[in-house]
């Protein structure tokens, strides 16, 4: 058949048309050819990769908090299981009858169940959500017998906080606590762990001060989930690294015993070593039950704790602050003779001293006579204290005092430490606009007026005059991760020997000696002999026409109006080694009140450490000057 013009243009056209499309088809094949050689063989480890983060989820794991332990190794804070039940909303046909069934099983307070269904909102419904932890065996195993008749309730093991002891170590250890927005707030690198479902941060104390040290590592899960981001299995776990273990000072024994010789009263003490500065015991009473904080105080409870007028709250051996009273007879003593006073010279106490139109009264009606400086201490006698205190002046006296720590923080590991106050003229313009007066050095002789103290205050005073007068702080942390820390070397205090001696023999005289203020709170025991001080420090005026007509005694007041009661002391004598403060609240004397309480603990920590100090190596210092 014979093809027309026309029909042989059309077929040509057509034939271009089909080898143009063909074409297109071939290059459109190639490139398909090519992108899927390129996602299958070259790319095929990244995609392969990427797909598989899209089956397993990676969630991090909080490690297990590290241990804090006494100088001995014994557990002070650690972890333990903890007994839930958790909640899975979405395996729940209805979450309040769920609720509602486990009430007859476990207590869910209102307050409770309002967080639950909150929780239940906010979250994804296959999340599980927190419902009760800390229950007994007897509740979980209830539960899990149970647990048909409760859908969507799972029992569940985990780790909690765990202070075996509790009350006696509560205001060194402090408390963990849930996270709270600020704390995610403030975190930088944890933020993610933070944000873990019961996890738990330092709070108070030790907790507080090495929170990063005791939180460890997180660890990791590897998860299996599908398209709804549901856990279907686990396929790998790392726990992570545990947190550090951190050894304190304080010796178990001797803080329980303390705590029991304290127990029932509002009051503190504290026992350190004057050489290297370690606290053996450290209490504040009464306390609160840290265990209660970790898993949340009822609303009772804690009301109880705020409105107590003994203040649990209060960490009263670091931030109390109380007129030392005449435990501060000997600092002034020992700035009567960096002065240049002679302590052999006498003082007659008629029973009160005269400035003025005033009258300073001497706690022994009647007066002690004649007194050199070390019967002044032995006896407590104020009238001796108000006259050598206006010859020293309280300049001098101030001086003096900070050099046995007083008016100043030591950096102590627990948080909250107060410097207390060492008045001056220039502190009072600057803090009253008002001039000193020559009374208010008179009254601080004896340590009233505006002179406050802290009980580790006054147990570094105490260890300062005692180990020959060398700068020691107070320490609480022996070692982090195994690691111990250094002990540092303490300065002289640049005090003078001879005060340090009328200072501590007037301390033997007050314990060891017929007629001192604590001579029936002696320690007998030879080798174990302490030397003391009493303290009575007044918190109210008294009038003068209550002293004309009889001043009330301490039994006749009611409890917020008695003076409080303190004793400080170091032993052995003869070979210092441990020293004390005792400070009971509103106690009434510090020879009935604090003076047998602080024998009993001293007795305690001499018969637990029967050791004697070894060789004290003398700070860079002393040995500059010995070798010039």
């Amino acid at each position: 058949m014979q093809i027309s013009g026309r029909d042989n243009n059309r077929y040509q056209t057509f034939t271009r048309r089909a080898a143009l499309l063909g074409g297109l088809q071939g290059m459109a094949f190639v490139a398909l050819a090519g992108r899927m050689y390129y996602l299958q063989v070259l790319k095929s480890d990244q995609y392969t990769m990427l797909a598989e983060e899209n089956r397993v989820s990676m969630r991090l794991v909080a490690p297990l908090r590290g241990k804090v332990v006494d100088r001995y190794g014994r557990t002070i804070a650690s972890n333990r299981q903890n007994y839930r039940a958790i909640l899975v909303a979405e395996q729940a046909t209805d979450v309040e009858a769920t609720l509602d069934r486990l009430s007859r099983i476990i207590e869910i307070p209102d307050h409770t169940r309002r967080r639950i269904m909150r929780d239940v909102q906010r979250s994804a419904r296959f999340i599980p959500v927190t419902v009760a932890e800390g229950l007994t065996w007897d509740q979980f195993a209830q539960i899990n017998i149970n647990e048909p008749d409760l859908p969507g309730i799972i029992p569940d093991v985990g780790e909690t906080r765990d202070y075996p002891y509790a009350e006696e170590f509560a205001h060194i250890i402090g408390y963990v606590a849930a996270v709270t927005e600020d704390d995610l707030q403030a975190a930088q690198e944890d933020r993610q762990l933070l944000r873990l479902p019961g996890f738990r941060v330092g709070r108070e104390g030790i907790e507080k001060t090495y929170d990063r040290q005791l939180r460890g590592v997180a660890g990791s899960s590897h998860v299996e989930v599908n398209a709804y981001g549901r856990v279907i299995r686990e396929i790998a776990k790392d726990s992570g690294k545990p947190g550090q273990e951190v050894v304190l000072t304080l010796d178990l024994d001797i803080q329980r015993f303390t705590w029991d010789r304290l127990k029932g009263e509002s009051a503190s003490a504290v026992v350190m070593d004057i050489h290297s500065g370690d606290v053996l015991s450290f209490v504040s009473a009464p306390a609160y039950d840290p265990n209660q904080y970790n898993m949340g105080y009822g609303t009772a409870a804690y009301r109880d704790l705020l409105s107590s007028p003994y203040l649990p709250l209060t960490n009263k051996a670091l931030a109390g602050m109380y007129p030392p009273g005449s435990t501060f007879k000997m600092v002034v003593a020992a700035a009567a003779v960096e002065a240049g006073i002679n302590p052999a010279q006498r003082v007659v106490c008629p029973g009160h001293y005269s400035l003025g139109s005033h009258d300073f009264h001497c706690w022994k009606k009647g007066g002690h006579g004649a007194l050199n400086m070390h019967e002044a201490i032995k006896h407590s006698c104020d009238v001796f204290f108000y006259d050598t205190a206006r010859r020293v002046g309280i300049n001098a006296i101030a001086d003096v005092a900070r050099k046995f720590g007083l008016g100043e923080t030591y950096g102590f590991e627990v948080p909250g430490e107060k410097a207390g106050l060492v008045p001056t003229p220039e502190w009072k313009r600057a803090t009253r606009g008002e001039p000193w007066h020559q009374g208010e050095t008179v009254i601080s002789g004896i340590g009233q007026g505006y002179l406050l103290a802290t009980p580790l205050q006054l147990a570094v005073m105490t260890a300062r005059l005692a180990n020959g007068g060398y700068a020691v702080k107070p320490r609480l942390t022996r070692a982090i991760g195994g690691q111990l820390l250094p002990t540092p070397r303490p300065a002289s205090l640049g005090v003078g020997e001879k005060a340090l001696k009328v200072a501590c023999n007037g301390m033997n005289a007050v314990s060891n000696e017929p007629g001192g203020t604590a001579f029936r709170s002696r320690i007998p025991d030879p080798g174990m002999e302490l030397a003391g001080k009493t303290g009575t420090a007044q918190v109210r005026r008294i009038s003068r026409a209550e002293r004309s007509t009889g001043v009330l005694k301490n039994e006749q007041l009611e409890w917020r109006q008695r003076d409080h009661a303190l004793f400080v002391c170091y032993a052995p004598v003869h070979a210092p080694r441990y020293a004390m403060s005792v400070v009971i609240e509103h106690g009434g004397s510090g020879s009935g009140a604090a003076a047998p309480v602080a024998r009993d603990i001293m007795r305690e920590v001499l018969t637990r450490n029967p050791e004697r100090p070894q060789a004290v190596v003398p700070p860079a210092d002393a040995v500059k000057k010995r070798e010039g």
